[in-house]
């Protein structure tokens, strides 16, 4: 095998290298015919054969088993904050009619004679304490809650895994690895 893709190599080097050499005054043997009237190859096998023989043998097996280490990175990320950083955030959201119609509201139509057009306007008192008191049980009761909630589901996942342990355990010490035992051969759940 060694020696066939060596031989396919050199022929492959040997004509381009060929045809940039100047044209020989004189012919020589490896451009003379052939006995059956063809052109001899420009390799010579003597030297192929002895290029063979003074290669060195493969000192280790162990390079033969190596296996590859193959490395993955992804730019994704990257794309997406440069995608990110040439959007302009700082102007804020823009109302509807734009700055002007509402400068333009505002002026027209002063707060102090419309009292329906103030800001929070449309609530009365009663429906602004409300307000007031959902944002403030929100902020402060809800994080806690969750928190109560995400305990909970930590220590049933820690005591699931505690029953894996022990039945496995269990199968372990038991002759021949607990085989015909219905708790060994049902996964615990």
């Amino acid at each position: 095998m060694r020696l066939l893709a060596l031989l396919f190599t050199a022929t492959l080097f040997a004509s381009p290298a060929r045809a940039q050499q100047p044209p020989a005054s004189s012919p020589d043997e490896s451009s003379s015919p052939a006995q059956d009237g063809t052109k001899a190859l420009p390799v010579s096998i003597a030297k192929i054969r002895e290029a063979l023989e003074t290669t060195p043998p493969i000192v280790s097996l162990r390079t033969l088993d190596e296996t590859p280490t193959f490395r993955l990175q992804i730019k994704e990320r990257q794309k997406i904050d440069e995608l990110l950083a040439t959007l302009n955030f700082k102007a804020g959201p823009v109302p509807a009619g734009g700055l002007y119609m509402v400068e333009q509201n505002r002026v027209m139509f002063p707060w102090v004679d419309n009292p329906l057009r103030q800001q929070y306007g449309a609530f009365n008192q009663s429906e602004l304490l409300t307000i007031l008191i959902e944002n403030l049980v929100g902020k402060y009761l809800a994080g806690k809650t969750g928190k109560i909630f995400d305990s909970r589901a930590r220590a049933e996942a820690a005591a699931k895994d505690d029953v894996r342990a022990a039945v496995a355990q269990y199968c372990d010490s038991q002759p021949n690895l607990g085989a015909g035992l219905t708790i060994c051969d049902t996964p615990v759940r």
